[in-house]
Parts: structure tokens; C-alpha cells; sequence
């Protein structure tokens, strides 16, 4: 009991100061390691990285408010929409076999990998190709805040519904989906987009926990050491993220991401 306690504690660590160093998204490889370390399978560790992405980010979306960089309207209707989608997931999850629920995993991890190290590298073009684009959220200058109309509802709107049912399904906030959404969406700075986005996740988590909890499906031995951890390693992590190269962090993670989903398929594939 004691080595599970502190091996959950020290991979809650691991996923806390990766969230922390690279914002939000770096949480998904919550999953992966409580399947190799722990040996859950994908229902049973969703859930518990649910609960440590939504504690550790509500840390991030804290200090964010504090600051006075979250955009808190935005923040509060991608995360009704992601609340009502998250247990569809949740339904979902329970349903499909181990194997299936691995590989849809896997694909997802991948695709967030491929896109972060290309968005490290091509970060300069990305910015040039933002100024030509009005996006639909646009920020009220002597407010600071966004100026409400029906394509920006929409765009937040949709967003969130992909980042629910995501957290649902596979127990990662959906970070990989809501800082890309906001970005092309708004143009807020991305201080305060990545501090919106920890902003959604915790309240989307939040959601996924009370459903499973309330099922009795949640391992609460893991899950809260595993909490813990991320928690902590999230306050740390935030205090030297900003002296490290945020572009090599990504591309780091990029490639760490990437072959953890070769490795996954590659223990599904040894498995049949």
C-alpha cells in the first residue's frame, strides 16, 4: 500500500511539473504513465488523471485570477458546454474494450505531440499569419475584455464541447484543445489564453470527478496521492518555468509524448 501511495505521489509530481512548464495540454500524459507504472487500464486511470489535472490546474487558474488574466466569461461557457459533454465521455469510456480505448488514446497523444513540435518550430510564422487574421473574439481595448457576438459564442462554444467529452473519455483536460481553439479564436495574449484555458479545465474536471465519484468508480487510493503530487509539483514548477526556453520545453515534450504513443500501441500490439 505504501509503495503504491508514493509511486502515485512521485507520477502526480512528474504530470504536475509538466503541466506547469509547458501549459496546459502536457497534462495528457497523465494516462499513459499510471498504465505503465501502475498497470491501470484506460477507464481505471482516467478518472484519477482527471482528478490531478483538475486540482493542479485549479492552482494555475487561481494564481491566473489573482493576476487578473483570466477571461472568467469565456472560462465559465467553454466549461458549461465541456460539463455537459464530459459524462458522455465518462459513459462512453466504460463501454469500449481496454485495446480500442488504448489506441484512440494513443492516436490523440500523437496528434498533440506532432502538432506541439511544429508549432515550437514555427511559432514566428504562427505569429505573423495571427496579425492578418481577425478572429471572432476580439478584446475590447479600454475594457479589456472580449467583445460578445454569435461567432464568438459559437467558436468558444464548440471548443468546449471537444474538450468535455475528451476529458470524459480518455481523463485529460483538454488543454491540447482549448489553448489551440483560443488562439485561433481571440486574440488575447497568451499569458492570460493559457490562464483561461487552466480556468476551463479545472471546472470541466471538476465535473468528470463528482460523475465518477458518485458511480463509485473512482480510486481513491491513487487518485488523491496522485493529486497531491501534481499539486505541489504545480506550484514549484511555476516558479522556474519562466526561466527556461518555453519552445525547447515544447519540443521536449513533443518528442517524450511521441514515443510514449508508439510505446502504448506497442504494448496493446504484445498484449493480442
Amino acid at each position: 500500500m505504501e509503495n503504491v501511495i508514493a509511486s502515485s505521489a512521485a507520477l502526480g509530481a512528474v504530470v504536475g511539473l509538466i503541466l506547469a512548464l509547458t501549459g496546459a495540454g502536457g497534462a495528457i500524459l497523465a494516462v499513459p504513465l499510471l498504465l505503465f507504472v501502475l498497470h491501470l487500464n484506460v477507464a481505471e486511470a482516467a478518472p484519477v488523471a482527471l482528478l490531478a489535472v483538475g486540482l493542479s490546474a485549479a492552482v494555475g487558474a487561481v494564481i491566473g485570477l489573482r493576476a487578473g488574466i483570466v477571461r472568467y466569461r469565456a472560462a465559465a461557457l467553454m466549461a458549461a458546454t465541456g460539463t455537459v459533454f464530459s459524462p458522455a465521455g465518462l459513459w462512453l469510456a466504460h463501454r469500449l474494450p481496454n485495446t480500442p480505448l488504448t489506441l484512440i488514446f494513443a492516436a490523440v497523444l500523437a496528434y498533440v505531440a506532432l502538432r506541439m513540435f511544429k508549432q515550437a518550430k514555427t511559432v514566428t510564422k504562427d505569429t505573423s499569419r495571427s496579425e492578418e487574421h481577425q478572429q471572432p473574439c476580439q478584446l475590447d481595448n479600454e475594457t479589456g475584455r472580449f467583445v460578445w457576438t454569435a461567432a464568438c459564442t459559437r467558436a468558444l462554444a464548440v471548443s468546449g464541447i471537444g474538450a468535455g467529452f475528451l476529458s470524459g473519455l480518455l481523463g485529460v483536460g483538454g488543454g491540447f484543445v482549448i489553448v489551440p481553439a483560443l488562439k485561433k479564436a481571440t486574440n488575447a495574449p497568451v499569458h492570460s489564453i493559457v490562464a483561461t484555458s487552466l480556468a476551463v479545465i479545472t471546472l470541466v474536471s471538476a465535473s468528470g470527478v463528482v460523475t465518477t465519484a458518485l458511480s463509485g468508480r473512482m480510486n481513491w487510493t491513487v487518485g488523491v496521492p496522485f493529486a497531491a503530487g501534481a499539486a505541489v509539483a504545480m506550484l514549484g514548477g511555476r516558479l522556474i518555468a519562466g526561466r527556461l526556453s518555453g519552445h525547447r520545453l515544447q519540443q521536449g515534450f513533443a518528442l517524450v509524448a511521441g514515443l510514449i504513443a508508439i510505446g502504448m500501441v506497442a504494448k496493446v500490439a504484445l498484449a493480442t
